[in-house]
């Protein structure tokens, strides 16, 4: 009897027991559910680290601006005034006479060049102009028999058929030596093409503007093929801005316009007149390419500067700024931490590359990547990188 009656109450303590359990895995799944979850590309703070790292929040908002916007360019040379020097044919470099940053005058010899194409072009025209003169000699002795014969036709010393002889051999002599003459031309412009000199037999390339050397691509003894670059020369008095211009402002360009501009290298404003504007938009970045053309006579502005482009445009533009604190630069990109809220007053931070342009007093403009409303971190951007890249990082635990 007393072991009947233990029996339901040990069934239920187990009851009881399993009940807990059950209780205490739906929480713990409920727990796993709610808990926020980070990737390569976000990460989670506490409400400990974020007040610890001083991280704030706000949101993105658009502003309305005057007619005039600001986007990022850049100074290129001016093909119009670059000759990119290449290999005339198959060759050896002898010698490279200039370097990156020297100042060269038009016919001065940049390199150096042997090649058996040059030694058969010379060949050719020594040929050719050995015929010339064989030819202008017979051409002379024509020319004197038929006059003779003339003479002596008069005279009835001979007949009629060696006169028309004379004639026939003399004109035969003269376009024999037009040929000639023709192939001996043709000869010399071939060996003027490839350079070649008549002492040596090298061929030697020759600047044909007067201007600065900004690349060199070839070193003594190398072989090059034919069309391979060799020097780039370019004029600095002029220079190309390249600027891809937003949708928004994209009906403003038209040729002739000015553009304002700075580079980080100068504090002076410089200006550009727009020369080219495409016919269509880029359909990567959805920006219509312009160029401008840049006066640059004392050589202050460099090839290859980033600039700050200022564009009038019809009207007001709505733009997003935000404050350069909220910028950081991470694996060669632009990027900020947009804010997502987690239970508990922590947060998720989630990296977003973006594209970025001018900034002024304090505030960025951003061109895309962001939408207003969203909240981004405006401050503590470094903390929240810093803990991102220390995860990374093998061995490290957060």
């Amino acid at each position: 009897m007393q072991n009947t009656m233990r029996i339901p109450s040990l069934l239920g303590l187990m009851v009881t027991v399993l009940a807990l359990g059950c209780g205490r895995d739906k929480q713990q799944s409920s727990s796993a559910a709610t808990q926020p979850m980070a990737n390569d590309s976000s990460i989670v703070f506490t409400a400990a680290q974020i007040a610890h790292g001083k991280v704030r929040w706000e949101a993105v908002s658009q502003s309305s601006t005057s007619g005039v916007v600001e986007v990022p360019g850049q100074l290129v040379t001016n093909d119009d005034r670059t000759a990119r020097l290449a290999a005339p044919a198959q060759a050896r470099v002898i010698a490279v006479h200039v370097s990156p940053g020297d100042h060269v005058l038009r016919g001065m010899r940049l390199v150096t060049l042997q090649s058996p194409d040059a030694n058969m072009a010379q060949s050719d025209l020594q040929k050719a102009d050995a015929e010339v003169a064989s030819r202008r000699a017979a051409a002379t002795y024509a020319k004197s028999a038929r006059g003779r014969a003339e003479r002596l036709l008069a005279l009835k010393a001979i007949p009629r058929q060696d006169y028309e002889r004379a004639i026939a051999d003399d004109e035969l002599a003269r376009a024999s030596l037009s040929q000639a003459i023709a192939e001996a031309q043709r000869s010399r412009s071939n060996a003027s093409q490839l350079g070649i000199d008549p002492g040596s037999g090298t061929m030697s390339i020759r600047s044909p503007i007067s201007g600065i050397v900004t690349a060199r691509e070839v070193a003594p003894g190398s072989v090059v093929s034919p069309g391979a670059p060799l020097v780039t020369v370019t004029d600095p008095s002029t220079l190309w801005l390249a600027v891809a211009l937003p949708e928004a402002v994209a009906s403003s360009a038209r040729v002739g316009a000015t553009l304002r501009f700075t580079v980080p290298i100068a504090p002076d404003t410089f200006f550009a007149r727009i020369q080219s504007v495409s016919g269509s938009f880029d359909p990567a970045t959805r920006s219509l390419p312009i160029r401008g053309i840049v006066s640059n006579p004392g050589g202050r502005l460099r090839p290859e500067l980033f600039a700050r482009v200022w564009v009038e445009s019809n009207q007001p533009q709505l733009t997003m700024t935000i404050p350069e604190s909220a910028i950081q630069r991470m694996e060669n990109r632009v990027a900020v931490f947009v804010f997502h809220p987690t239970p508990g007053g922590g947060a998720r931070f989630e990296k977003r590359d973006v594209e970025i342009g001018g900034a002024q007093a304090g505030r960025v403009t951003v061109l895309r990547g962001l939408k207003p409303g969203e909240i981004i971190v405006v401050e503590g951007a470094f903390a929240v990188r810093a803990q991102m890249e220390k995860r990374k990082m093998p061995g490290m635990e957060m």
